[in-house]
């Protein structure tokens, strides 16, 4: 027999897929690993003069809506 919490969790679940949702699973990058801080370091470096980031980064600033953000 399922556990009280199961039956909550398949409850809470068949409400989302009824309201038209689907569950998804997204793997990310692990930020505890060793490593982890140098080598965001090293690729932010690596765009510091770099032409075409500069372009996107403008244009991430001029089409973001920012409006009430604080």
């Amino acid at each position: 027999m399922a556990s009280d919490t199961a039956r909550r969790v398949k409850h809470h679940r068949d409400g989302l897929r009824a309201a038209g949702l689907r569950p998804l699973q997204i793997w990310v990058p692990d930020t505890h690993r060793p490593g982890f801080a140098e080598e965001c370091r090293r690729q932010s470096l690596s765009l510091r003069n770099d032409p075409q980031e500069r372009e996107t980064l403008e244009w991430l600033d001029a089409v973001a809506d920012t409006k009430g953000w604080q």
